[in-house]
Order: C-alpha cells, then structure tokens, then sequence
C-alpha cells in the first residue's frame, strides 16, 4: 500500500509538472471574448505589478509565455522569420516619453504572421506643469486591427528589468486596476475595492475606463463594478502589464515584455500593412498618475486591417 501511495505521488506531481509546462505559449484569444470577460489571465503574480511580480520560468508562472533564444527569434518554433522591425516613438504633450520596438515574424508559407511589440521607457517628464517630475507609465499595449481572424497571444520576458504581462484581452477598453493602498508592501498585495482582476465584459466601450484621479499611499482604493468593465471588440488586443521608467510604487520596470499576436497574413510587401493609431500605450492611472493614452503615428497590422 505504501508503495503504491509513493507511486501515485510521484505520478501526481509528474503530471502537475507537466501541466505547468502545458501553460507556456501563445493563448487562444477568441473573437468573442472568454465566459464572463473579455480578457484572460496571464501571470498572476505581483498583483499587477503594484507588488513585486515572480517572473516566468518554463516551469512557473508562464502562461500566455514564451522562450525563445532572443528577441529577434522566431517566439513559437513553428519556422518563423523576422521579416520587418521599426523603432517607433511614444510622444504626449510634445515630449517623446520612449519608444516601441514593432516587428512582424511571417512563417516560410507565408499564411502567417506574428506581430510584435515592446515598450522602453525613457528618463522624461511628460507634464512639466506639475510639480516633480511625471514618468509616464505603460499599463496596458492596445494593439489593432485584427477584425475576425483567429489570433493567438503571448509574451517574452527579455530582460530582468521587463515586466510581465497579466492579462490579455480581445477589446478596445484598458481597465484600470488597482492595490488595496500604497503604503505597505502587505496593502500592495492587496486588490482595491471593487477592482476586478478579469473585468466583467457588458457596456463599457471607450478607450479608458477607471477612476479619473490618482490617489495617495495611504488611500484606500475603491471604485464602482461599473469601471471594472471592457466590452469585446474582435479587432483589438490588449496586453495589460506595468512598465515605467520609475513608478510611483517604486517599481523601475524600463521595458515591457515583448507582446506577441498571431494572426493570417499573405505575401504581400510587409512595408504596406503600416496604419496610423494601430498601436495605443494606456496609462491607467495605477496609484497617483492620470489615465493618459498614446497613439502611435504607425504601427503593423494584418493586410487589410481597419483600424480603427
């Protein structure tokens, strides 16, 4: 019997082993959304970098992640190529705040496409009219273009200093989210009141939806189940995460992950699938920042794409 117990335990841990290896790679992001919401759970560690995220490993935390040998690399190791990258800048209020690195990899048949971009954020005060200096922060990548073609998506930890993404959603709406307070490291752990981690997915259709102002440390975080909302909208995807050059909680994530979208795509020239406003940075007032956005001049998207 006690042989038998081992042999069970072994097998059991053997097969929980493996189903953390089953979490790594692109997701499937549907068209209409997930059960309750229009977005999907990611790394669930750090509390959406208000706390300190445990980053992805092979074996922990990494669903919706990816490994491949580099940046430049093929993200799945289904033959895919890098065929087209620009640096492009993130500018508000006439200040340039950092810049997105956006690629494209299209596989050997060219019936496919990976989209990708990563934020760096530059030392750059976006509202010198304010006291202190404003560092803009990067809570969620909204990426367009994708109408009703089935997509895939993920993401890359590329440098130590990157954040993770935790959450991916077929929808125009960046939610914001919030700790508990800002205090202490226990209270940044903690979700603020009403916050959702997964938004309901029933009215909301605008660019932003959270409280219009910041808050204090000492603040408690509370807001309505009414901003915890993000309609589906099949033609956007949206990456939530935490990056910044220094955050009002302290965090010092320069770079977002790498963001990955799989979607179809022919052989036709990648230089003509540039549209104005297909890349959107949200600043969604995390602690005691403002809800800001950034539309880039250009951006990668599908052959075809609409965007808006």
């Amino acid at each position: 019997m006690k042989s038998v117990t081992i042999k069970l335990a072994v097998l059991g841990a053997l097969s929980f082993i493996s189903m953390q290896s089953m979490a790594t790679g692109l997701v499937a992001i549907p068209t209409t959304g997930f059960t309750s919401s229009a977005y999907t759970s990611c790394n669930t560690t750090g509390n959406f970098g208000s706390s300190i995220p445990t980053l992805p490993t092979t074996t922990a935390n990494n669903t919706c992640a990816v490994f491949p040998t580099s940046e430049s690399a093929d993200p799945t190791g289904a033959g895919y190529t890098l065929a087209a990258s620009k640096t492009r800048s993130a500018t508000i209020n006439g200040v340039t705040v950092g810049y997105v690195l956006d690629r494209v990899w299209r596989n050997a048949a060219k019936t496919s496409c990976i989209f990708g971009a990563r934020f760096t954020a530059y030392d750059a005060d976006w509202d010198p009219d304010t006291a202190g200096t404003q560092y803009f922060e990067v809570n969620d990548i909204a990426r367009a273009g994708f109408g009703s073609l089935s997509v895939n998506a993920g993401y890359y930890i590329q440098a130590t200093n990157a954040s993770p993404v935790y959450r991916i959603g077929r929808t125009f709406t960046s939610v914001q989210h919030r700790a508990y307070k800002y205090d202490t490291a226990t209270n940044k752990a903690l979700l603020g009141t009403n916050y959702l981690d997964l938004p309901t997915k029933n009215s909301v259709t605008s660019n932003l939806s959270g409280e219009a102002t910041g808050i204090n440390a000492t603040t408690v975080a509370s807001t309505s189940s009414t901003t915890q909302d993000a309609v589906v909208n099949s033609n956007w995807i949206d990456f939530t995460l935490d990056s910044g050059y220094l955050d009002d909680d302290g965090g010092t994530n320069v770079n977002s992950a790498m963001t990955y979208v799989e979607a179809a795509c022919d052989d036709s020239a990648i230089s003509g699938w540039e549209k104005a406003g297909a890349i959107r940075l949200r600043q969604t007032g995390q602690e005691a920042t403002t809800m800001q956005e950034i539309t880039l001049d250009l951006g990668y998207a599908p052959p075809g794409a609409t965007v808006p």
